[in-house]
């Protein structure tokens, strides 16, 4: 073989080594493309990518080449990353809309039981006591002025009130004097118990009509009168 062909020899050979390192180089650098940096890739998509050839056309240079491959796998990876997100945003939505519906039938199943605790409260709250009606006669008086002489801490006893409204009135709730003292004085006793007026202003309880004539009024203010100045309406068994 003469030096020229020698030497022509050695060059095809340089000239063929430098193309398949820079293939080699190329290579590499479409790999690390491949590689993903924010973990969110999914490597299966990336693995399913189709490979692409190394090749050089006629009258290409080699780089240019790889540049081409190179971009069209980094296309495909992308859409693959795109596709990833999408399953898992159409994943969360599915769990969510789950979650609401559980709580929604949950709801719906507390709903019955709410509505009987509450009929249950209801049916067990004590029923307001009715208002007691008195009669209107001597009986039905004494016995609503013993009610209200008891919310007031004021004593006496259904016969001592009884007792001294005979005496003094007969059980006539109009009855008035006007021939002892008090009235030459101009206070005439009044009413069940005879009660003159400064009395009965002195110690009428509230709660009742401020009416000297009315009989439960007129009780009432009698009994608080003698408790406070004989104990009580009981111990009184004359004038007082």
């Amino acid at each position: 073989m003469s030096a020229s062909s020698i030497r022509s020899t050695r060059m095809t050979k340089a000239r063929r080594a430098s193309i398949a390192g820079i293939a080699a180089a190329g290579a590499a650098a479409v790999a690390l493309t491949l590689v993903p940096t924010d973990g969110g890739t999914d490597t299966k998509a990336v693995a399913e990518v189709a490979p692409v050839a190394l090749q050089n056309s006629a009258g290409k240079p080699a780089l240019l080449q790889l540049d081409s491959q190179k971009t069209a796998i980094e296309t495909q990876v992308e859409k693959a990353a795109k596709a990833d997100a999408k399953a898992k945003a159409d994943a969360k939505a599915k769990l969510d809309a789950a979650v609401k519906k559980a709580a929604a039938e949950r709801t719906a199943a507390d709903a019955p039981a709410s509505r009987s605790v509450a009929a249950r409260t209801v049916a067990a709250a004590p029923a307001a006591p009715a208002a007691v009606v008195y009669p209107n006669n001597l009986d039905g008086w004494i016995r609503e002025a013993m009610s209200i002489m008891k919310k007031n801490g004021i004593p006496g006893s259904y016969d001592g009130l009884h007792r001294n409204i005979m005496r003094e009135s007969s059980g006539n709730p109009m009855a008035i004097n006007n021939w002892d003292i008090n009235a030459v004085n101009g206070t005439p006793s009044k009413g069940l118990l005879q009660v003159i007026q400064p009395t009965f202003n002195a110690y009428h309880v509230a709660g009742t009509p401020f009416d000297l004539y009315h009989p439960v009024a007129n009780i009432v203010a009698a009994a608080n009168y003698a408790a406070d100045r004989y104990g009580s309406i009981d111990n009184v068994f004359g004038a007082y």
